[in-house]
């Protein structure tokens, strides 16, 4: 018989186990290993949902978040009723199945599979441990643990991000788009099966890598899902026959923009819709190489399209291309020189404080101020012109004296009162001097963007906008830059510009867009900037060189407009037509007029043209068409012309008449003949 003190020390030593075991389980339960979740990358798409791009995680694995709102339904309901029947109702431990498992664990004398919830699985993931009864323990502790941090959601997000799929692939997303080349949000019989199957054994059940067990391991799933009343045998069979799926690249479209909106994005954030048009990235991108290319192996281009109405940036292009040097650098970040493109805030500014008009008469002539001479870029001076020409031709003595009256202090000041950053070399003095006028201090293409798209709108100026969840929000208010009347006033003169070599002035072009334009030559080349603001859009184009380096001869004017030109051309062709307010049914008689006129409407070049090229044959640059229509193909003098990422470039072999036809998928067609020179 136990003495009375010996059983009370036992019970006590019983209890104080029983304790230290409970803390050790709420102390388990409580410490979760979320690093791999934080870890995880966003898919980033276009405004209509179109994969741009993700981020990998560590060791180049594509860890993708999972967005449960974008994971078929009909795919989740069947995967909780094969691996965790009961997920919705236990606390992340199921009793029943964990009765089972440890009976059938000690008949096999091993620890098994069986008897772990979809969150227990979630939390091996998280914190991987060799399967021994004190690791199932501290699963199940851990379980419990996530159900109340995550609950029923967010811990199925998280297994569905996490979840192994053979190579680099991790979550049900970027095994979705890996394999199938979609997102998860509608999938097949035969893709929901192999799915479900590939975590069971992922490094083994490959499609890609053993295809043989793949199939095996889908028809195995299948055969349950019959079983469960989830599909028939004949859905089974038609599925098992479907071929199994190859790895897919996964594309990288905006890929500087969509990787800063995936870095950025909160671990709470699946998926970041942008307000970026994949289509319309994918032209430009196509455009810039070109342009690139045609400059030289050094050179490189940049170009920004923003909805001036809302700031949505709808394209966003960093560089000529990975493949060219530097086309690592972000061009659009990067602060760079200006040259003269920032003038015409300077005569903004001036005509809003009524120190000048358009019609003002002012002195191209000579002009020294402290320790400063400007002079004009073609070192010409034009003695009386009007403050509207002045700004037209990029007067440098003008604006330099413009911005004497301005005051630099106040210029800089007002730029970066409405959001921009400019940026002095370490060489000048702390205050900013006159030749900011031409460019002596730094800016990014995204804030020149930011400050051409206020004068688009009447001098109001916003952020830019970069997912669609940001344009709907009436929260963010503009800075006035500069008065409605003085803006309007600039833009009036800008487009009275001078046209780029082989384009006619908008004023005489029908149907062309009213463009108000800007040009600006950094010091020794290295920048060529241009600036558009018409039709709803702000466009912003860069070419150069990455490393700063000198190009000898290639101003904006000669660099950067007709890229820009291009870029509205390629606007004007994506523009859809106008939409009746009001369109009512004709009558059956009058359903359609058959006027011979249908078919494809060629938009460039325009029929009679005159166009100037810098260059003949395979190595120049070229020539963009464009068209409205479907499935087009393009002829010069018969002979088809090649298309480059969906773009036609027309490369003409002599100067001459030539006649150009573009064929739409129904054999109609439309031609111009156009003179190059």
């Amino acid at each position: 018989m136990t003495p009375p003190a010996a059983g009370r020390r036992g019970r006590a030593v019983a209890m104080a186990a029983g304790v230290a075991l409970l803390a050790a389980i709420a102390v388990l339960a409580l410490t979760l290993p979320l690093e791999k979740l934080r870890r995880s990358s966003p898919v980033v798409l276009d405004r209509n949902g179109v994969w741009l791009r993700a981020l990998p995680v560590e060791d180049g694995r594509w860890r993708l978040r999972a967005d449960l709102d974008r994971t078929d339904p009909v795919f989740l309901r069947r995967l909780i009723a094969l691996e965790d029947a009961h997920f919705w109702l236990h606390p992340g431990v199921d009793p029943f199945a964990a009765a089972r498992a440890a009976v059938a664990d000690l008949r096999a004398g091993r620890v098994r599979s069986g008897g772990s919830t979809l969150t227990m699985q979630l939390a091996r993931r998280l914190d991987p441990r060799p399967r021994t009864y004190g690791a199932k323990l501290i699963e199940a502790a851990r379980a419990i643990g996530l159900e109340t941090r995550l609950g029923k959601r967010g811990v199925l997000a998280a297994y569905l991000t996490l979840a192994p799929y053979g190579g680099s692939l991790e979550g049900v997303r970027a095994a979705s788009l890996g394999y199938f080349g979609h997102e998860p949000s509608t999938l097949t019989n035969a893709e929901q099966a192999l799915l479900i199957a590939i975590p069971q054994a992922p490094e083994l059940r490959r499609p890609d890598r053993h295809p043989l067990a793949a199939r095996r391991a889908r028809a195995r799933v299948l055969r349950q899902l019959v079983r469960r009343g989830l599909i028939t045998v004949g859905e089974a069979q038609e599925a098992a026959a479907e071929p199994l799926p190859r790895r897919v690249v996964f594309p990288q479209r905006a890929w500087a923009a969509a990787g800063e909106l995936a870095h950025n994005a909160p671990p709470s954030q699946p998926t970041v819709v942008s307000t970026l048009d994949s289509r319309l990235q994918a032209r430009l991108e196509a455009l810039a190489a070109q342009t690139g290319a045609g400059q030289g192996d050094q050179s490189s281009a940049a170009i920004i399209v923003v909805d001036t109405a809302t700031r949505a940036v709808r394209a966003i292009v960093s560089s000529a291309g990975r493949d060219r040097p530097g086309g690592w650098v972000d061009a659009t970040r990067a602060l760079r020189s200006p040259g003269s493109s920032l003038k015409p805030f300077i005569y903004a500014f001036a005509f809003e404080q009524g120190l000048a008009a358009p019609d003002t008469r002012m002195a191209d002539a000579p002009l020294a101020f402290t320790g400063y001479e400007p002079e004009n870029f073609d070192r010409t001076f034009h003695g009386e012109v009007t403050a509207g020409q002045a700004l037209q031709y990029s007067l440098n003595v003008p604006a330099v004296a413009m911005l004497a009256k301005v005051g630099p202090e106040a210029f800089e000041a007002r730029l970066e009162g409405a959001g921009a950053r400019l940026v002095r070399p370490r060489a000048r003095l702390a205050d900013p001097g006159l030749a900011l006028a031409l460019g002596g201090e730094g800016i990014s293409l995204r804030d020149m963007a930011m400050l051409y798209a206020a004068l688009g709108d009447q001098g109001l100026a916003r952020p830019l906008v970069w997912t669609q969840a940001a344009v709907n929000d009436t929260h963010v208010r503009g800075r006035r830059l500069v008065s409605a009347e003085a803006a309007d006033q600039v833009l009036a003169i800008l487009r009275e510009g001078p046209a780029p070599p082989g384009r006619a002035p908008s004023a005489l072009s029908e149907g062309a867009p009213k463009l108000a334009f800007k040009t600006g030559t950094s010091y020794g080349f290295r920048d060529a900037v241009a600036a558009g603001v018409g039709d709803g859009w702000t466009v912003l184009v860069w070419t150069g060189r990455p490393d700063g380096g000198v190009r000898p001869g290639m101003t904006g004017r000669e660099a950067a407009l007709p890229l820009l030109f291009q870029v509205f051309d390629v606007l004007e062709a994506d523009a859809p037509g106008a939409q009746a307010l009001s369109p009512q049914a004709p009558p059956p008689a009058l359903t359609q007029i058959d006027n011979g006129r249908g078919g494809p409407q060629l938009l460039f070049p325009p029929n009679g043209a005159s166009l100037m090229v810098d260059g003949y044959g395979p190595g120049s640059r070229g020539l963009a068409l464009a068209a409205r229509g479907d499935s087009l193909h393009w002829y010069v003098d018969g002979a088809p012309v090649a298309e480059t990422n969906g773009q036609a470039i027309w490369r003409p072999d002599y100067a001459g008449f030539y006649t150009i036809v573009v064929v739409d998928s129904l054999g109609r067609r439309a031609t111009t003949r156009v003179r190059i020179r």
